[in-house]
């Protein structure tokens, strides 16, 4: 089933903090008078006469080079039609961000209030001097030909209509794996088309320049069969127009072997796919309902290779696999055009990267260790990270080969790493976490569902199908919170603790057995029992749910003790640890503890470094430590430095397969000129420390939080650590989306638990 999107969770998502979804912010330091005489006047005047005496300087001195503008009209936005430049800007906004998070691209986008071609044309045309490339979006048939065709000659910077290439470039991908897989002629193959606007008119073109044969092609449109005789064809119809005597879509589909549907949900039947020849290839791309749901073509024909639009369903062909690495590649070499060698190469290496080991990290991401080339796995899943590196290259190489690149790249090792840093090759580790928490998701129960915080992020997880919410409290305050709210929560499992007689007699007994000779009694654990955080801890323990999270009104310890009563730590730890992950622009990285132990010794540091360690670990990246403390390697002396040094050096000795380095100041640690400089021997050069361990909870407390506020860094967690069982803390206050992560991140770790 597709996901669930409410109106007023769309809504509040795009007004929540500053409306909409993107911002502008300086790359150059603006803190003092020198500052802002540099970056305006008078000292913006120098930049401004290089780039006079050559215009070329203008990728040097500006963000030219990797500034693209998404621009529309609003003629043909999503499945809305024409609503309009301004009601268009949200979707534009979201492919901004897509450039943004894919490619590390920049994006200003401009919705233009303008429907004639010509006019249009002139006036994307002027903003040449502005933009790198130029992406036209969601710009009705037939026009959108016109313009993008216009554009492509007169302007010498790269132009791309995404709903015509875009869709064309990744199911020709699919395309090609599909008949490997069948072990079909691409130049033999009879394909049917349904659908004649811009994404099924380039699909069909691309499909010709991969090979298939134009007499071996039946367009359709909504009166059947495109025919020479037909009087309404315009010219794109007439380009298509077939002589064979077929007047439906039955008629077309009989022996053939591939129908692209790029039209409208459920008008194909599975009577429909059975007159097709053996082994069909369907690619049913309308969104969100296919042309025939993939369980009813799989029902009617077992032989089908089916891919839809839809991510659920295998083979999704989704346009995020190819706009921004296509972009990324053509920026990087300065190219004049996208042209069709560069879209080939772009189809070529999407399908080539489909038939190479897929690595762990997108098994895990996605819950499947069965991803291999074959029917179901015709195309790379969108957030594999080797897209970037495998696209953007052999794009910029097919520019440099067809003469569009204005600047040549001769070391493609270091471009990969440039790629890589680009955007943070591990900026997507929540988005991996999510894909996986959803391929099998667990019983979360929530110690605070009568907070509307809570029951917002429940509704999520559960229309996300992240996990399965059970919710603690008093069933009336949460039934008129839901209803208050407008929420969709029915069927979810409501316990209120103070009504379940039987289960806390029944809970009460175990917390005894458990903790008679700490001096509880059995009154005594059947009272605690109606403490929520008691109750939910339980639920665990005792397989009834698989995770617990708590935490968003109660402060920390009093939040962890009932787990640490009821679950405990895991065999051979003594203690537990609190890790943040600080999500930045650099990548991802991982402060502890933050949440638990207050001055911990030297070897108390050296456990919380196996427990971080692991923990970085659960997120398939490898833990890269640095011990911190205000000393670099015995250059101060202090209580601090000394207990940081010995648990470095014990770490070592007790974790020798981990790179861990220290005691050493938090600015050297992340920075290796200063190492090779100053500290040439340190572990950390070449391998950049990615996990901070603090040498007590003040420090790593205020540095997470003060990086959250003032150095833009998501801040995902706390992850405790070192529990026997999934529990997890919430920080007080935590917003929505952060208590959603929380629950994904427990629900994997359950999945790894079970």
């Amino acid at each position: 089933m597709p996901i669930k999107i409410r109106k007023e969770d769309a809504l509040n998502y795009h007004t929540q903090g500053k409306p909409g979804k993107i911002e502008v912010i300086p790359t150059k330091p603006l803190s003092s008078q020198l500052d802002l005489a540099l970056a305006y006047s008078p000292g913006v005047a120098e930049p401004c006469k290089e780039i006079e005496a050559d215009k070329e300087n203008v990728y040097k001195y500006t963000a030219k080079g990797n500034l693209v503008a998404v621009i529309s009209n609003g003629t043909a936005v999503l499945g809305l039609g024409d609503i309009g430049p301004e009601a268009s800007k949200p979707v534009m906004e979201g492919k901004g961000v897509l450039f943004k998070k894919f490619a590390g691209i920049d994006v200003f986008d401009i919705e233009i209030d303008e429907k004639d071609p010509k006019k249009l044309i002139q006036i994307i045309k002027s903003l040449e001097p502005t933009f790198g490339g130029i992406n036209l979006e969601d710009i009705k048939a037939p026009e959108c030909f016109e313009i993008e065709t216009t554009l492509k000659k007169e302007m010498k910077i790269p132009v791309m209509h995404d709903d015509q290439h875009g869709t064309a470039i990744i199911s020709g991908a699919a395309l090609l794996n599909a008949l490997e897989v069948v072990g079909k002629n691409i130049e033999e193959i009879k394909l049917v088309v349904n659908g004649a606007g811009a994404s099924a008119v380039s699909c069909t073109r691309f499909y010709m320049i991969l090979g298939v044969k134009r007499e071996n092609i039946v367009m359709c449109d909504k009166e059947g069969a495109i025919r020479m005789d037909r009087p309404d064809l315009d010219d794109i119809k007439s380009e298509f127009a077939t002589h064979r005597d077929l007047r439906t879509l039955t008629d077309a589909l009989s022996g053939a072997d591939v129908f692209l549907g790029l039209s409208a949900g459920n008008i194909v039947s599975g009577e429909q796919i059975k007159v097709m020849a053996p082994n069909p290839i369907v690619f049913a791309l309308a969104n969100p309902d296919p042309e025939i749901p993939y369980e009813m073509a799989k029902a009617a024909r077992e032989d089908v290779i089916m891919a839809t639009g839809r991510s659920d369903y295998p083979n999704q062909v989704n346009n995020v696999l190819g706009f921004p690495y296509i972009f990324r590649g053509a920026l990087d070499v300065r190219a004049t055009a996208i042209n069709e060698a560069m879209k080939l190469a772009a189809a070529k290496a999407i399908a080539k990267l489909a038939k190479e080991p897929v690595p762990e990290i997108v098994n895990k991401a996605y819950g499947d260790n069965k991803l291999a080339f074959g029917p179901t796995y015709l195309i790379p899943k969108p957030f594999d990270p080797r897209l970037i590196t495998t696209i953007a290259p052999a794009v910029a190489k097919a520019a440099m080969e067809s003469g569009v690149a204005k600047i040549m790249i001769t070391d493609w090792d270091a471009y990969e790493l440039e790629l890589q840093e680009r955007i943070g090759i591990d900026q997507r580790l929540m988005s991996r976490v999510i894909s996986r928490a959803k391929k099998d998701p667990k019983r979360v129960v929530f110690a605070e569902a009568d907070n509307v915080k809570i029951l917002k992020a429940a509704q999520m997880i559960r229309d996300e199908k992240i996990a399965i919410p059970i919710l603690l409290g008093n069933e009336e305050k949460i039934m008129a919170l839901i209803e208050e709210n407008k929420l969709d929560l029915n069927g979810a499992t409501i316990i209120d603790t103070y009504k379940s007689l039987d289960k806390l007699q029944e809970y009460g007994a175990v917390l005894y057995q458990k903790r008679q000779r700490k001096g509880i009694t059995p009154k005594e654990a059947v009272r605690l029992m109606r403490d929520r955080n008691y109750f939910g801890a339980m639920m665990v323990e005792l397989g009834e749910a698989d995770a617990l999270i708590s935490g968003l009104t109660k402060d920390y310890p009093k939040t962890i003790l009932p787990s640490l009563h009821v679950i405990g730590v895991k065999p051979g730890i003594d203690r537990v640890a609190g890790m943040y992950i600080m999500n930045t622009d650099k990548g991802p990285y991982f402060f502890a503890d933050t949440t638990v132990n207050l001055n911990p010794s030297a070897e108390e540091l050296v456990e919380i470094i196996g427990l971080t360690a692991n923990g970085v670990k659960f997120f398939d990246i490898e833990p890269r430590v640095a011990v911190l403390s205000y000393s670099n390697f015995g250059s101060a002396k202090g209580e601090t430095a000394t207990k940081t040094a010995k648990a470095a050096m014990l770490a070592k000795k007790k974790y020798p397969e981990l790179i861990i380095e220290g005691e050493m100041q938090a600015n050297v640690a992340l920075n290796e000129e200063i190492q090779k400089e100053n500290y040439p021997f340190s572990s950390l050069i070449g391998k950049k420390a990615n996990t901070l361990i603090f040498p007590d909870l003040s420090s790593g407390n205020i540095a997470y939080k003060l990086l959250s506020e003032i150095g833009n860094a998501e801040a995902i967690g706390p992850v405790l650590l070192g529990m026997n069982k999934p529990v997890h803390i919430l920080q007080l206050g935590s917003s929505i989306r952060e208590i959603v992560n929380m629950v994904a991140i427990a629900v994997v770790d359950a999945q790894t638990e079970s």
